[in-house]
């Protein structure tokens, strides 16, 4: 049999087509990721005293999504902004871009845990704090176990400490401020 037998033999193969339905959700997330992103791209112009200290803008957006719109929105929005931030900077898959998966991951985890208790004693600024201190833990202990195999990257968490305080208050000031409804001037 020629080939010319085999593709008349064979079967004939429709085109299919995959339609991907876009809902409200998708675009709102959408929407968050990308002003996370642009945050993300935006501090990366930001000199830094030391590698790894960072304000950590796009995690306001990160907290507002969960506030709004609950654990699984945000999850969807921050480790969007981590992959497609890393791509834009051109760090997918380097050593920066696997440092702050690892610390996106373990601040949702604390997001997760936090997002549970009271929120009449724990808000936006302790979300931030508990959020802040697991990316920075996550960070460190990744660089521990894979690119700094010392104990040395250790002493280097009292500085990421101080660092975490402080952007985590600040971030999550600034996202209880963007939270409040509109018309709210209340003072806390």
């Amino acid at each position: 049999m020629s080939a010319w037998y085999l593709a008349v033999d064979a079967p004939i193969m429709t085109r299919s087509a995959i339609e991907l339905v876009v809902c409200a959700d998708d675009l709102r997330i959408a929407r968050y990721a990308a002003a996370a992103i642009a945050l993300s791209v935006a501090e990366a112009g930001i000199p830094s005293p030391l590698p790894g200290i960072k304000p950590g803008l796009a995690n306001i957006v990160v907290l507002l999504v969960l506030l709004r719109h609950g654990w699984r929105e945000a999850a969807w929005v921050a480790l969007l902004r981590v992959v497609a931030g890393s791509v834009l900077l051109g760090q997918f898959l380097a050593p920066g871009f696997f440092l702050a998966f690892t610390g996106s991951l373990a601040s949702l985890a604390a997001l997760g845990v936090g997002n549970r208790l009271p929120q009449r004693w724990f808000g936006a600024v302790t979300l931030s704090l508990l959020a802040a201190f697991a990316h920075i833990g996550g960070q460190v202990l990744l660089a521990r176990l894979w690119l700094v195999p010392h104990n040395g990257v250790f002493y280097l968490i009292p500085v990421f400490a101080v660092a975490a305080l402080i952007f985590g208050i600040v971030n999550g000031l600034v996202a209880a401020q963007l939270n409040r409804p509109p018309g709210d001037a209340r003072q806390e």
